[in-house]
């Protein structure tokens, strides 16, 4: 872990660099791929999946009995823990809920918003060697709390061609309506398009790699909405002398097991505390079963001595990180000046893992500095809102006017034609 002693707002940039792989590279995989899906279905999915995963499933989609075997397979120790998570987690984004906003804008001229939910998701759930079925709580709860009909999961299938029976349980558990056996690219392209299979949806969720990122965003360009550019897992911790140096390190490496191009960051202005952190992740990192994976982060993984708080804030607003621990005893001056970050945990007794996991918050966020544009998911991803209006007589006379007046001057005279015709026929 590279220490950077008081680096210039200069070199912020360069300092803060993700480690992801050029842009041209991913996209001419994903165009492929995408290319491949659209005209050829199925056999295209079969192909990728075991090109990408060295497996061919029997079949794409999950099968009941399947369902029922994964369910005996799963302790009861962690159906419970699913079960509590599950309740955090819908009382969390249930309280999101808002009423229907009515206004009269003018005398005879009411005007209200409703929200409606989004019909047809896609969740993607990332699979390989960290199955995250706690994704599918942060996706498939609030998307049916909001009202969705249909729930469409895709993750990639082990090497025997089967699902972690714990993704299955959670899937099950949360109301989704169809897994299928495929990741990757493929399977954001098959929602997108449709295969004989697996149905199109109007808008894709979940995390996953830079190329599940890059083909989320690709997706776009066809109709599909996506709930943000979500890709390899990032965690900013900023720690004065107040923090548990232990604490601190196993936050830094719960985000680095990830994967490989994950990437944690620890700010601070305390040399003692950059110096303990670094030695207590080497004396942990030993003891992670994922050792390689946790190791090959925290080699591009940076500890940056800040002078000030001051400069700490603009820092970490100009990273925007995706997850944000903030350990200080100044902690509501960093709560105010806070701008940029997806979600943000306070304190020595709030490690990150909570959000990942129970809290109740969601952990599907932006990542890659998306932040500074985006939210994370919430009730609201899964809903769009539709405003309405009613005029009456007398709104149509208090109003018209106003809309002859601007729709002359636009010279769009249909427009004030639709508004004349109406006022005339009033005084006639």
């Amino acid at each position: 872990m590279e220490t950077i002693t008081y680096p210039k707002k200069q070199d912020w940039k360069s300092v803060l660099k993700r480690p992801t792989q050029p842009l041209f590279e991913i996209e001419k995989v994903v165009n492929e791929v995408f290319n491949e899906v659209k005209n050829k279905d199925d056999e295209a999915i079969a192909r990728y999946t075991q090109l990408f995963d060295g497996v061919t499933p029997d079949s794409l989609l999950v099968t009941d009995k399947e369902f029922a075997t994964a369910e005996k397979q799963i302790s009861t120790e962690l159906k419970e823990a699913i079960q509590t998570a599950k309740k955090t987690i819908t009382k969390f984004h249930a309280a999101q809920k808002t009423d229907r906003v009515v206004v009269e804008t003018i005398k005879g001229v009411t005007c209200w918003q409703e929200k409606r939910a989004i019909q047809k998701v896609g969740l993607y759930i990332p699979g390989g060697s960290a199955p995250l079925f706690s994704t599918i709580l942060m996706l498939a709860v609030p998307a049916t709390i909001a009202g969705c009909k249909e729930l469409i999961l895709c993750t990639p299938p082990d090497k025997k061609g089967a699902i972690n029976p714990a993704i299955l349980y959670a899937a099950q558990l949360c109301g989704v309506t169809h897994v299928y056996k495929v990741g990757g690219i493929q399977a954001i392209a098959a929602m997108t398009f449709g295969t004989q299979t697996i149905p199109s949806v109007y808008k894709i969720f979940g995390p996953g790699n830079q190329y599940v990122t890059a083909a989320k965003q690709l997706a776009t360009k066809f109709n599909v909405a996506i709930d943000m550019p979500a890709g390899p897992s990032e965690l900013l911790v900023y720690a004065d002398d107040t923090a548990n140096p232990v604490f601190v390190a196993s936050d830094l490496l719960s985000q680095a097991e990830h994967g490989p191009d994950s990437q944690v960051v620890l700010v601070s202005t305390s040399e003692k505390i950059i110096s303990e952190t670094k030695k207590e992740v080497a004396k942990q990192l030993k003891n992670l079963p994922r050792v390689a994976i946790a190791s090959e982060a925290i080699k591009h993984s940076k500890a940056i001595l800040i002078k000030t708080e001051s400069e700490v804030i603009d820092l970490i607003n100009e990273y925007a990180p995706e997850h944000f621990i903030l350990i200080s005893e100044n902690e509501e001056y960093f709560l105010q000046k806070i701008q940029n970050a997806g979600s943000v945990f306070i304190g020595n007794y709030t490690p990150e893992s909570a959000g990942d996991y129970a809290s109740g918050t969601n952990h599907t966020l932006p990542t890659n500095g998306y932040a500074k544009q985006y939210s994370g998911v919430n009730l609201d991803s899964f809903t769009k809102s539709i405003t309405f209006q009613k005029i009456s007589k007398e709104g149509i006379k208090n109003l018209g006017n106003t809309i002859e007046l601007m729709a002359e001057a636009e010279g769009l005279q249909a427009h004030k034609n639709a508004v004349s015709i109406r006022l005339k026929s009033l005084k006639q």
